[in-house]
């Protein structure tokens, strides 16, 4: 039996899906063009938009080759489905406090769809590992490189 993979949304899958779509669908075409064109003037070896499309044309097929490989893997989980919304679970939607009562919105997603700056924290992030099980009005510490912080369950939403 296969282990599950490590976990992504339904919209991150899309995400990955839909860039690994654009590059090979617009992308690399586009490139391959280029590099077809410039390999009919003549001499490669100083031709730079021969050498210059090569070297995109490897840096497309080797993001290609890493998103074919991680949609592989990961497993779909659908936070919609949670039944025990009481507790922070993969994809809940958490409203959090510290100490000095600042309060913030962190969702927690797959590792791969992760952006701090959007509010979206990886599933194995030490906020995240921390929030995992907690239910509102729980305190959870954080041990992170600045220090150690305690964050208090303010709310618990699923999409």
């Amino acid at each position: 039996m296969k282990p599950a993979g490590p976990p992504i949304t339904p919209q991150g899958m899309a995400a990955l899906k839909a860039r690994y779509d654009h590059l090979l669908g617009t992308e690399r075409p586009a490139i391959v063009e280029i590099v077809s064109w410039a390999a009919g003037n003549g001499d490669r070896s100083e031709n730079g938009d021969y050498l210059y499309g090569r070297k995109k044309m490897r840096e497309i097929d080797r993001e290609l080759a890493h998103l074919a490989r991680r949609m592989k893997v990961l497993r779909v989980v659908d936070p919609a489905a949670q039944i025990d919304r009481s507790r922070v679970f993969f994809g809940a939607r958490v409203e959090i406090a510290d100490e000095d009562d600042t309060r913030q919105i962190v969702q927690l997603v797959g590792d791969d769809e992760a952006d701090a700056g959007q509010g979206r924290i990886g599933w194995n992030s030490p906020l995240a590992k921390a929030l995992r099980g907690a239910g509102v009005g729980d305190c959870r510490t954080v041990h992170l490189p600045v220090g150690t912080r305690e964050w208090e369950v303010m709310q618990i939403a699923y999409d």
